[in-house]
């Protein structure tokens, strides 16, 4: 089986059918923590991996199995594997999915056949990805089980209406059903179709962190002790097994934040041990760190980099911003009102995210003072302001302290 290349990540409104798809794509159902299974909702990012197979014999697209199932010929090529995403549908979750577009090379839109289309969290994850530059997308039309033929249809007329006002209208949509594994092949199919792998970038060594674990269980000796583990994405470049890498922004202490420094002890992909990380899938980087700095995603949404390569922290910006016109993902889509001095956002840049206290505004150009500093390349900033309890997107920016 080929290591993944690419990630692509599900999306859409709370309980359409994300989790149960990604199982029927990977066997592996992604809710994993207690709390996720008694909600029966995902939290935190979770993640699998699929090898995609094409038959010889009869062209028929199949996941995971050592045969075709549709002709049962063993005349088959590993066309490649995939990383699926499985992001969380709830409001009050949209932070994660805005972290989890930065590992994203792809997305299906996931649309239940029995909920009203556009349910709210359906646009706002549609405009996630807009504004995230994920082009690459396919439409996953689920929960058809549970429905009569002129129900399902009234709904795919729903969602064409839906997408022939965005950026969509293009894309194909696939009616499937994951409980009883309906036409899970067309919708491969339409993966490998239209979603490639992107060319990747030869630019220095970057890894994005969205998850960090401490994997020694109580009672562990010393000497048995294994290091921290960050789990992400490699999203430049290349990282070798005892090469010395440096995180940012690191850990806070009196005050101030500290970048970390170690060495890679492990590499893993796909469950296998690997010598070299290189882009696209997700890795996970054992290092020679204190596991203890890495329990409960202490470190996600840090960047790591080869030792000395990464630019300086910055502790505030200067945006350019653009605005939605109106808030999405809320029954009732409100005016975006423009920003103020004084107020609280919520950005992002890449897996990185950070309070930002609004010190000036000029027109479109917002200074902003940061409560935990960032480093810039090129990143685009999406921009969340607080709204009934809630971040909610409200547009983007670019920082003027960076060359676009």
């Amino acid at each position: 089986m080929k290591l993944p290349e690419i990630n692509i990540g599900l999306v859409g409104h709370v309980a359409h059918g994300k989790t149960s798809l990604v199982k029927s794509l990977t066997g592996k159902l992604t809710l994993t923590h207690s709390e996720e299974l008694k909600r029966g909702i995902t939290i935190k990012l979770g993640y699998a991996d699929a090898a995609i197979f094409k038959c010889k014999d009869c062209n028929y697209y199949f996941a995971n199995n050592n045969f075709c199932p549709n002709c049962l010929s063993k005349n088959i090529e590993n066309t490649r594997t995939v990383s699926f995403l499985d992001a969380p549908g709830h409001e009050t979750l949209m932070i994660t999915v805005l972290t989890a577009s930065a590992l994203m090379d792809g997305a299906i839109l996931v649309i239940a056949a029995n909920e009203k289309v556009p349910q709210p969290q359906t646009k706002e994850h549609l405009k996630a990805l807009e504004l995230s530059e994920i082009k690459n997308i396919v439409i996953a039309q689920t929960k058809i089980d549970l429905l009569e033929k002129e129900k399902i249809l009234e709904n795919y007329n729903q969602i064409k209406n839906l997408i022939s006002k965005s950026f969509l209208k293009e894309v194909p949509i696939i009616p499937i059903s994951s409980v009883y594994n309906v036409n899970i092949n067309y919708l491969i199919e339409a993966i490998e179709n239209y979603i490639p792998t992107p060319k990747r970038k030869n630019g220095k060594a970057r890894f994005f962190a969205v998850r960090s674990f401490d994997i020694n269980k109580p009672g562990t000796k010393v000497k048995d002790l294994k290091g921290a583990v960050l789990g992400g994405s490699v999203i430049s470049g290349k990282f070798e097994i005892g090469e010395e890498v440096e995180i940012k922004p690191g850990i806070f202490h009196e005050g101030k934040y500290y970048s970390l420094s170690g060495k890679i002890v492990s590499i893993q992909k796909s469950g296998k041990n690997v010598e070299v990380a290189t882009p696209g899938g997700l890795t996970g980087l054992m290092l020679d760190l204190d596991p203890s700095i890495a329990r409960e995603d202490f470190l996600a949404g840090r960047v790591v980099g080869k030792l000395n390569e990464l630019p300086e922290e910055v502790k505030s910006l200067e945006l350019e911003v653009n605005l939605l016109e109106r808030f999405v993902g809320t029954e009732e889509e409100k005016i975006v009102e423009p920003i103020k001095q004084n107020e609280v956002l919520l950005l992002h840049a890449g897996v990185q995210r950070t309070i930002g206290i609004v010190k000036n505004v000029k027109s479109e150009i917002v200074e902003v003072e940061l409560k935990m500093p960032i480093i810039l390349e090129n990143y685009r900033i999406l921009i969340s302001r607080q709204l009934f309890g809630s971040w909610r997107l409200i547009g983007y920016g670019k920082s003027l302290q960076e060359k676009y």
